[in-house]
């Protein structure tokens, strides 16, 4: 189905062509055979949706069938270069593109009259840029040529003698406009055609709303039974509850890359429990699990089914997302202040009613700033917003505010750990993470080997006591070469490696030459 709104807005611009007929045309018969499909289908009781569209296709057989007998199937993109209107609409058109079209056919036809009229085979009919059209006889067959009164002389060359006829003019004439007349008349029919058009224009564009509203509606059909979406409820009430919400787009990608099933999440942010403080590991599923109760709140309430078992779900008036990092240099903006003003429009505009994600706030400034900052985002959410809020952080002290504020609950990301190895489980739970793993996953990005040794030094170091004291403790006993000389990691720290095992069982004063080279060979395998 074309754009039918499109096509009828560029016609009553004056900026259509053809094609934008074509596209009208085509439209509304998709709309026939839509309003013929519903008719056929057996309803219980048809929902609103329905009668609507049904009112709202109408009928437009009469303009369909004129534009389908009138339009051509080969069609330019502008009016003006013709050819657009089909054969046989028009008698009129058919005349002038036949002069046109079969200018050497009529000419030709003309010529054999000549030769049977006057009995002379070889007379021609030629043409050139001075004379245009003439009869040419030679000088033997001139006087025969001449007894005709048809035959008026224009010119004599040394071997043939020239003439023409009122009815050779007349044609040529013909010919040499045929092709301005042509265009001329599909101009003036294809205005007549968009004139139309755009007389009933107010009932096409409901008949493009309605095949809007319909492909809408179909594709989230479609949707919703090939991913086992459920119908949300939309309360009145501050309600928010989310049973085995999913994310759509990551659940598909997982699909396709065979990665395993979605983990699907809970979430209750009704009175009470209206703002979540999210902890747990980068790389755990924070940000999915924010932004898929964002994404099943936008579709609930464009009229789509959710991914979820179940979700009810007061209606939001205001989204609101701060997540991820960007900065604007033009503007003179770093990815802090863009942070801050985003933040900063949430604060100063969010409701009871609307719905807050945000994802790792403070984290572009130093340590205990953005913890400041955070500490008093969260705290002005409850008491001035006091709005549904997903509040996801690394500041792990944030979670000693759920104490003090009445509304607020801590969650984490599961994180099952076993033998030194951590495996994220994606799924959230009440109460707060001790740790982020932010060095396991350094380490799954592909840090050297010795800067994660050297950070788990360090990190053992902060845990332990009053921070201040730690770092100047760190500053003051840093090895200067640690990075250089820590082994690598496979083996522990005094261990020797295999190719120090190697080495050592080298005597270089045994080897020959070629044992030597051997020896490199062995010993590169080893690294």
């Amino acid at each position: 189905t074309p754009d039918l709104e499109r096509a009828l807005q560029r016609l009553a611009l004056d900026r259509g062509g053809p094609r934008d007929l074509a596209a009208i045309r085509d439209g509304l018969k998709a709309a026939a055979a839509i309003r013929a499909d519903y008719a056929a289908a057996r309803f219980g009781a048809p929902p609103a949706l329905l009668l609507k569209a049904l009112a709202e296709l109408g009928q437009h057989d009469d303009v369909v069938s004129r534009l389908d007998r009138a339009l051509g199937a080969d069609l330019p993109l502008l009016a003006r270069d013709g050819g657009f209107i089909a054969e046989g609409y028009l008698p009129e058109l058919d005349q002038w593109r036949s002069l046109r079209d079969d200018s050497r056919k009529l000419i030709l036809e003309l010529e054999a009259g000549y030769k049977s009229d006057l009995g002379i085979a070889s007379l021609k009919i030629k043409h050139n840029n001075v004379l245009g059209y003439f009869v040419e006889a030679t000088a033997v067959q001139a006087d025969k040529v001449k007894q005709d009164s048809r035959f008026i002389q224009r010119q004599s060359t040394a071997n043939a003698i020239r003439f023409t006829t009122v009815e050779l003019g007349e044609l040529e004439t013909k010919i040499s406009q045929a092709a301005d007349k042509a265009v001329a008349l599909e101009l003036r029919l294809f205005a007549d055609l968009v004139g139309e058009v755009t007389a009933r224009a107010e009932g096409i564009a409901k008949a493009a709303n309605a095949l809007a509203l319909n492909d809408v509606a179909a594709g989230l059909t479609e949707l919703a039974a090939a991913e086992s979406w459920t119908r949300p409820k939309i309360l009145a009430d501050g309600v928010f509850r989310i049973q085995r919400g999913r994310h759509p787009v990551v659940e598909a990608a997982l699909r396709r890359q065979a990665e395993g099933p979605f983990v699907a999440n809970d979430c209750d942010l009704s009175h009470g429990q209206r703002l979540w403080l999210v902890t747990g590991p980068n790389m755990a599923g924070k940000s999915t699990f924010l932004r898929q109760n964002a994404l099943i709140v936008i579709l609930a309430q464009m009229g789509s089914f959710v991914p979820a078992e179940k979700a009810e779900i007061g209606v939001v008036d205001k989204l609101f997302s701060r997540v991820g990092a960007a900065d604007d240099l033009a503007r003179g903006r770093s990815t802090f202040m863009v942070e801050m003003v985003e933040t900063a429009a949430i604060l100063n505009q969010a409701t009871e009613r609307s719905l807050v994600i945000l994802d790792e706030i403070g984290r572009g400034t130093a340590t205990f700033d953005g913890l400041s900052i955070a500490w008093a985002t969260l705290e002005h959410l409850h008491e001035v917003n006091k709005c549904r809020a997903l509040f996801a952080t690394h500041y792990h002290e944030l979670t000693s505010l759920a104490a003090r504020l009445p509304e607020l609950r801590p969650h984490t990301m599961k994180v099952m750990e076993w033998q030194g190895s951590v495996r994220f489980l994606h799924e959230i739970a009440p109460g707060a993470a001790d740790r982020s793993y932010g060095i396991h996953v350094a380490e799954l990005a592909g840090l050297p080997a010795a800067v994660i040794q050297r950070a788990q030094e360090v990190l053992g170091t902060l845990e332990k006591g009053e921070q201040a004291s730690a770092l100047t403790k760190l500053a003051d006993d840093l090895p200067l070469f640690s990075a250089v000389v820590t082994p690598a990691k496979g083996g522990g720290l005094g261990e020797p490696s295999a190719v120090e095992r190697a080495l050592a069982e080298i005597n270089p004063d045994e080897l020959t030459p070629k044992e030597a080279l051997e020896v490199l060979y062995r010993l590169r395998q080893l690294v």
